[in-house]
């Protein structure tokens, strides 16, 4: 959700600043966009398809989705807020690999995001969407790198979303507005 969100508002803070220097809106000159969809095709496939495949495969194709979107990114790398991508890409997959595939939330995380029926049902472990999965802040390994931080209560839309998430969402908003930065060139 925090993606989308920096996705937008990045993209619309482009188009303002290409429209005030009135010049036309240039997005990033991005390399190889297949191996971005082909990167992202693992994720779609897990999450559409809950339960088709054992954890252990999901697992698998999260780390194979998460290894090709940060081959994407280096191939991109000149591109302005790409390594801030890579940087996240990287701390997302090294806490996913350091908790058996998935992305660790702890209960108090996910007692926001969940009933308190949907929580009574669950037990550290258990999977909770389709790249999340229950874990007590103890049993969790790099847990300062986990699923951790919610928006405020009052926004419309609560997901957890970790340190690796902001980089990324950071990363892609700079690549969205960087274009049509101050001499309204194309640069990165």
């Amino acid at each position: 959700m925090i993606l989308i969100l920096f996705v937008a508002v990045g993209l619309l803070v482009g188009l303002l600043w290409a429209w005030f220097l009135k010049t036309p809106y240039h997005g990033p000159d991005l390399k190889a966009m297949w191996l971005a969809l082909l990167g992202f095709l693992p994720q779609i496939l897990v999450a559409r398809l809950p339960n088709l495949l054992p954890n252990r495969m999901d697992a698998a194709s999260l780390t194979i989705s998460q290894v090709v979107l940060l081959g994407f990114a280096w191939l991109n790398r000149h591109v302005a807020g790409m390594y801030l991508f890579i940087c996240g890409a990287a701390l997302n997959l090294l806490v996913m690999e350091a908790n058996g595939g998935f992305m660790p939330v702890s209960p108090q995380t996910a007692d926001r995001l969940f009933s308190e029926e949907a929580l009574l049902e669950l037990s550290p472990g258990d999977r909770i969407g389709p790249k999340d999965i229950l874990l007590l802040p103890q049993q969790t390994r790099l847990e300062w790198l986990a699923d951790r931080f919610l928006p405020p209560a009052w926004f419309p839309f609560q997901a957890a979303f970790s340190f690796g998430d902001v980089f990324i969402a950071v990363g892609v908003f700079w690549m969205l507005v960087r274009p049509n930065t101050l001499s309204g060139n194309r640069g990165t």
